[in-house]
């Protein structure tokens, strides 16, 4: 299997700071009653009251870095409501650094979305990651048929995309699927559930909730492998092993991950 591989993963909130300027909401209306009036005008006019994707402002980016020196788990947190655009850049950073394999499970559908408005609107440099190869550069020169971009490459693979062959209606819910193929799955919350965390001051559970959903599509990832004989099955084990015992050595540090590794059966 090609490494180095990233496996990333994304959590949200509605951008109110956002929406009040595009509304042009009065500075004495709190936060809660800005959201809470946007809600109620789409309930009334019958549309869904998922924030679109330019006012979800990103908490936390959890990533599974795999290469030959080994496996580990980091998350980039926006802890004091005001690094949303460093989050961002260190993420793009770590692409620059490594050129690894982007992996994500609706990574195309919402989560680089997310990232390409809200870097925008930051002002993050991402070389590397928008390269596609015009500059004529050698080492730049196979970007142009492998690149993060284009949605039939590889350098970027959204998991859910690939297994539904690009056809929306054939998509699967990650949990589904890592529970089918015996890992773990979602533990603690839902990405509907991340708002209403946040606003209870629980950014930690926020953050372990995404790094055990990053884990998750890690896992799926490797069983993709093994599918395409990118792994063989004894290298799949021995992978899995792997994962095993790097997930109970941050298990002591770590609630979620005895949790993790207790629902791994």
């Amino acid at each position: 299997m090609p490494w180095p591989v990233l496996v990333f993963d994304i959590e949200s909130i509605p951008d109110i700071a956002g929406l009040r300027l595009l509304r042009g909401v009065p500075a004495d209306i709190e936060d809660p009653q800005v959201y809470a009036d946007w809600a109620a005008e789409r309930k009334a006019a019958n549309q869904s009251d998922f924030m679109p994707l330019y006012l979800q402002r990103i908490l936390v980016i959890s990533c599974v870095f795999r290469n030959a020196d080994g496996l580990r788990v980091h998350s980039f947190v926006d802890r004091d409501g005001g690094s949303e655009g460093k989050v961002i850049q260190t993420f793009f950073n770590a692409l620059e650094k490594h050129t690894p394999q982007l992996v994500s499970w609706n990574g195309s559908g919402f989560d680089l979305p997310v990232l390409h408005y809200r870097g925008l609107r930051h002002g993050v440099a991402a070389d590397r990651y928008w390269c596609m190869g015009e500059g004529g550069a050698p080492d730049d020169r196979e970007f142009k048929y492998n690149n993060y971009i284009n949605r039939y490459h590889m350098r970027h693979m959204d998991l859910m995309d690939v297994l539904a062959l690009y056809n929306g209606r054939a998509n699967a819910p990650m949990d589904a699927l890592a529970k089918l193929c015996g890992f773990p799955g979602k533990l603690g919350m839902d990405g509907s559930q991340v708002y209403g965390a946040y606003r209870d001051g629980k950014l930690e559970d926020i953050r372990r909730y995404c790094e055990t959903d990053v884990m998750n599509t890690y896992l799926l990832y490797c069983r993709f492998q093994k599918m395409r004989c990118g792994f063989t099955e004894a290298e799949y084990e021995q992978e899995i092993g792997y994962v095993k015992q790097t997930i109970g050595e941050l298990a002591p540090l770590e609630p979620h991950w005895q949790e993790y590794l207790a629902a791994w059966k």
